[in-house]
């Protein structure tokens, strides 16, 4: 065939990227001590849900917290401030979790009994709560995730924005994460 015959295959161009979102303007971006007085009960519980014992969850909330400052800069505000933080400390609370490989099993004290209650209600309410964190310790890692962000209230899309995984993976860890926890707690399917 004749060089000047000859076609070239020429690949289709690329789509252009989408153009990340501009970071947020300094003068915009939250101070440290607003973060944690917002999202601090949060990251806490997220401490404990990889931590039982007292010093080391202790430990990890200081690890999560100087993560938390110190990835703030890099908050472009595509996903909210919650949803950020959260993917922080779930972050630094895996990487605790792969230094550490401790066994877990001890219960959260997070929890403030309601003063009106009586008492076998404050040891009823504290041993369910002890019993599920303690069945949560138990899933694996990507159903435990899921889990203790639903318990904070977040939507199956902002859990999915904070741990990088799509929705419908989302839905299907948390499904089978609460059918193993009924299991284990004996509630029935």
């Amino acid at each position: 065939m004749p060089a000047a015959l000859a076609v070239r295959y020429a690949p289709p161009p690329r789509p252009a990227p989408e153009p990340a979102a501009p970071p947020v303007a300094a003068t915009d971006r939250p101070r440290i001590e607003d973060v944690l007085r917002e999202h601090g009960p949060m990251l806490s519980r997220i401490a404990g849900s990889y931590e039982a014992e007292p010093a080391r969850r202790d430990d990890l909330l200081q690890e999560i917290t100087l993560a938390v400052w110190k990835a703030l800069p890099a908050w472009r505000g595509d996903a909210s401030l919650r949803t950020f933080t959260a993917r922080v400390a779930h972050n630094r609370a895996i990487d605790h979790l792969a230094r550490e490989r401790k066994a877990m099993g001890e219960e959260l004290d997070e929890a403030h009994p309601d003063p009106g209650a009586s008492p076998v209600h404050h040891a009823e309410a504290h041993q369910r709560r002890a019993g599920l964190v303690a069945a949560v310790r138990r899933l694996p890692l990507g159903q435990r995730q899921v889990v203790v962000l639903a318990l904070e209230g977040f939507a199956l899309k902002e859990i999915g924005q904070a741990l990088g995984l799509e929705e419908n993976t989302v839905a299907q860890r948390l499904s089978r994460a609460r059918r193993q926890l009924n299991d284990w707690l004996g509630e029935g399917a």
